[in-house]
């Protein structure tokens, strides 16, 4: 029988959520979806327990045999190749480092022996999937971020991540670099409209949504929106020239706000004479979910593996 179907699944900071994924038709099979909420600071085995609960019930909705294997979008820092959770340090899933993930996930599902697991960041998976099958889709090179919890990022040439080389970041990513004395990951992420609104006014905000709720009758939260995309726009502008991308594909929760922060976005993108096009994704979560399946297509798993030790 053809195996024309993959899963993805897409490991998030407090839920995992995964759905079989046509790779003929580069489209999620939405009947198959299905999502948990996950405790991140549970047993190894408890949370191991819930993945493989949430795959189980995608693999009862399609006929095993059609299955090539699972696509894990995963948080770093991850061992893509051998899969293999290297996350301490920080308040989410350090009980899992060291864990073989892939082993331990397929050995709870009933499956045949030889089923396989891939892995791949979960920014670039995101990325991928924008580039196969969503925004990105009709040019070559891309770049993909999505606002959230965190920053992330991934630089994409004909569907693949570029990871290294003289024209992206070390890692591939910019969450990591300086950014007006802190790292871009504390500048565009959520942590920093909740941190700045409590600076100024001593209040607590819930998050970017209740801000964006408030920005037409509180001066202080319209404020940080502008602010938040000059300093985008300011930050992203010389890769997206150093790396010639043609479109950058915007996703994550704080997207949903794009409307308070996108054109002074996209005024400094031009007045730092960047002229990359600039689009919110339709696909939003099933990016991830398309990206990591596409793991199982061979010409993009041939060509992807080289960039995984590096991601």
């Amino acid at each position: 029988m053809k195996q024309n179907i993959a899963i993805g699944a897409d490991i998030g900071g407090s839920h995992i959520s995964c759905a079989a994924v046509d790779l003929k038709s580069a489209k999620v099979i939405r009947e198959t979806f299905s999502d948990r909420s996950v405790n991140n600071q549970a047993h190894a085995t408890q949370i191991i327990s819930i993945w493989a609960s949430c795959l189980a019930d995608v693999l009862e909705r399609v006929s095993v045999d059609e299955v090539r294997g699972i696509g894990f979008a995963m948080p770093g820092p991850f061992d893509y190749v051998n899969g293999i959770c290297l996350i301490k340090g920080v308040a989410k899933y350090e009980n899992l480092y060291g864990f073989n993930i892939g082993d331990a996930v397929v050995s709870s599902l009933d499956v045949a022996e030889g089923f396989e697991a891939r892995f791949m960041n979960d920014a670039s998976s995101f990325a991928v999937g924008e580039a196969w099958a969503g925004k990105a889709s009709k040019v070559k090179r891309s770049m993909s971020i999505t606002l959230g919890t965190g920053f992330g990022s991934a630089f994409i040439d004909n569907k693949i991540p570029i990871v290294d080389g003289p024209e992206v970041p070390k890692l591939g990513c910019v969450y990591h670099l300086p950014f007006k004395g802190k790292i871009a990951d504390e500048s565009f992420s959520t942590r920093w409209f909740i941190g700045s609104y409590k600076k100024i006014t001593g209040k607590d905000v819930t998050g970017v949504k209740e801000l964006a709720e408030m920005a037409s009758t509180d001066k202080v939260a319209y404020d940080l929106f502008i602010e938040y995309g000059d300093n985008m726009g300011i930050f992203l502008s010389p890769w997206l020239n150093k790396f010639e991308a043609e479109i950058l594909v915007i996703g994550g929760n704080i997207s949903y706000a794009y409307n308070l922060f996108g054109k002074i976005f996209e005024d400094r993108l031009a007045k730092e004479k960047c002229y990359c096009k600039v689009e919110l994704s339709d696909l939003k979560e099933d990016a991830a979910l398309l990206g990591s399946a596409y793991l199982f297509d061979d010409d993009f798993w041939n060509a992807v593996q080289h960039a995984l030790p590096l991601m």
